[in-house]
Order: C-alpha cells, then sequence, then structure tokens
C-alpha cells in the first residue's frame, strides 16, 4: 500500500501521517522534515529558505524527486509532503487534509513557539503564498486543485485518532478490491 497525506501547513499532515506509518509498520517519508532540515543545514529560518526555494528550484525539485523516486519503488509507504499526491503517481490513496486558517495557525504557534498568533499568521500566509507561486511555476501545480486526491478530510473536527478511522475504512475498501481483482 502506498499512500500520501497532503494538506496546508497546520492542517495535521505530519501528525496523521506519522499515526498512520506506526499503526501499518509503514515507512514515513516526509518532505516537510526533510526541507526543514535543508533550511537548518543552512543557517535559515523556514520563510527564508522558501525565499531561497523561489530563487532556485533545484530545493523542491530535489526533495520532490527523493521523495517520488523512494515511494514508487517500494510499497508499504507513507509520503507527506504538499506535493505528495501530485508526486507519487502511483499512490493507492491520495489524503488532502484541510482546515481553516484560524485553526492552522493556531496550532503553527504551539508547534513552533512564536511570539504571538499574529506573527504566525503572518508566517503562514507568507509561507503559503512562497509555495503556491513555486508549485505553480516550477510544477504549473495549482495547490488548491484537489483533483489528484481520494480523500478530503477537515482536520477542525477531527483528531488524529477520528481521522485514523476514517483513513482505515479507505484502506480497507482499497484492499477488498486488490482482493477482487
Amino acid at each position: 500500500m502506498r499512500i500520501t497525506v497532503s494538506g496546508l501547513p497546520g492542517s495535521g499532515t505530519t501528525s496523521l501521517a506519522r499515526h498512520l506509518a506506526e499503526t501499518h509498520d509503514y515507512t514515513l517519508i516526509s518532505a516537510g522534515e526533510v526541507f526543514r532540515q535543508m533550511a537548518l543545514e543552512k543557517g535559515l529560518d523556514l520563510a527564508e529558505f522558501g525565499r531561497l526555494a523561489e530563487h532556485n528550484p533545484s530545493i523542491d525539485r530535489e526533495i520532490d524527486a527523493r521523495q517520488r523516486e523512494i515511494a514508487e519503488q517500494q510499497d508499504g509507504i507513507i509520503a507527506e509532503g504538499r506535493l505528495s499526491g501530485w508526486c507519487v503517481r502511483n499512490a493507492d490513496l491520495k489524503i488532502w487534509l484541510q482546515a481553516p486558517m484560524e485553526c492552522r495557525v493556531e496550532r503553527i504557534f504551539s508547534r513552533d513557539t512564536l511570539e504571538d498568533l499574529d506573527t504566525a499568521l503572518t508566517l503562514t500566509r507568507e509561507r503559503e503564498a512562497s509555495e503556491a507561486h513555486r508549485y505553480r511555476e516550477y510544477y504549473s501545480i495549482e495547490i488548491t486543485d484537489l483533483s489528484p486526491y481520494h480523500l478530503v478530510l477537515n482536520s477542525e473536527k477531527f483528531g488524529v485518532e477520528d481521522l485514523s478511522t476514517l483513513v482505515e475504512a479507505a484502506i480497507s475498501q482499497i484492499e477488498k478490491g486488490k482482493d477482487i481483482a
């Protein structure tokens, strides 16, 4: 089984992907973690590294190519990242998580220990604009186009356990279909 989990910053993709990977003993491939690690290696925060990536397509392309290569060559993976649903073409299940901006900003504020909610909102808007621009320029992808996804879930209303239950139902149906084929 190959599963992708995508969504905007703060939507809960990493939490759900980790939970599913642990539950199924799948390998987790996180584009966000690779991006964060690359920023750290260069001594930049996420906003600075995002601005650098706007002028250096090789950063996004390296992350996406690495994830695609690993995900398409093995089974039992969860690929988590903004473009995973677009990049891992042979995924059995592609999930998009969404939540309102206010909810996502509160999560980002708590997670990233920013000084205040206004700063979290500003940084989130800048990051999303930077990413949307890069995806459009580098891949001709509109991040708001959810057509590649099989399942779109609202993480504001559901916690990780609840989301996992919904995903488990989808996995079960996919596996039943494979058994019949």
